[in-house]
């Protein structure tokens, strides 16, 4: 059996788990984010799954890396991996290749190919948005001259980053703040063009195939 057959049975084996492990540690961190004033055995079975989650990306990304037998090569061919072990929030985006590899399960996938791209790009956004106004929440709450004052004032400037509207009313004025919006910013106008790309095509499919289908004369 080669390299590429072992990763790959291993990454469809761990796809489910790890899925799970995902969205635990973003539950575990919105609990730490949103309650801080919670005490006790609450807070510290937050801190043990986001630890132990984080443990098991980085063991999980080891795995592959001694499996793919790339070497240093591993890192540079696997940037979003390797993003996601630097960057955990990111993880809960594997659920998107979980729903793909349940829909090919039997067979072909249930929804069109626009379909999908716009229904996982809006799951995409969702997770993002949710996972960005958890962390720029945590870095602005409290910074001297801060607008973002409550986590709905994160949610809605989430949202307007996203889309890249940008009102201008809520900002965020820390270091950390900053980058995580800039983040934001390429990642909205990456999905937002996906969205509207693929709608677009979609359009132009149509409108090809009424053209096709018309009677000649018509």
């Amino acid at each position: 059996m080669d390299d590429d057959t072992r990763a790959a049975r291993w990454e469809q084996r761990t796809e489910l788990p790890l899925a799970v492990a995902s969205l635990a540690f973003l539950a575990s961190y919105a609990i730490r984010v949103l309650a801080p004033g919670l005490t006790g055995p609450m807070q510290e079975l937050a801190l043990a799954v986001l630890l132990a989650s984080w443990a098991l990306f980085a063991f999980n990304y080891a795995v592959l890396w001694r499996l793919s037998g790339q070497g240093h090569r591993f890192v540079r061919k696997h940037l979003l991996d390797t993003v996601m072990v630097i960057l955990p929030l990111l993880r809960p985006l594997r659920i998107v290749k979980v729903y793909e590899a349940m829909q090919r399960r039997h067979g072909k996938p249930r929804l069109p190919l626009h379909a999908r791209v716009i229904a996982y790009s809006g799951l995409a956004t969702v997770l993002l948005g949710f996972a960005g106004s958890l962390a720029v929440y945590q870095q602005e709450r409290g910074a001297a001259g801060a607008s973002m004052r409550t986590f709905g004032d994160a949610v809605w400037w989430a949202c307007a980053t996203l889309t890249t509207v940008g009102y201008g009313d809520v900002m965020p004025v820390t270091p950390l703040g900053r980058l995580i919006a800039v983040g934001m910013m390429a990642v909205g106008l990456a999905l937002l063009g996906a969205v509207t790309g693929t709608f677009a095509s979609w359009l132009l499919q149509v409108f090809a195939r009424e053209d096709d289908e018309r009677p000649p004369g018509g």
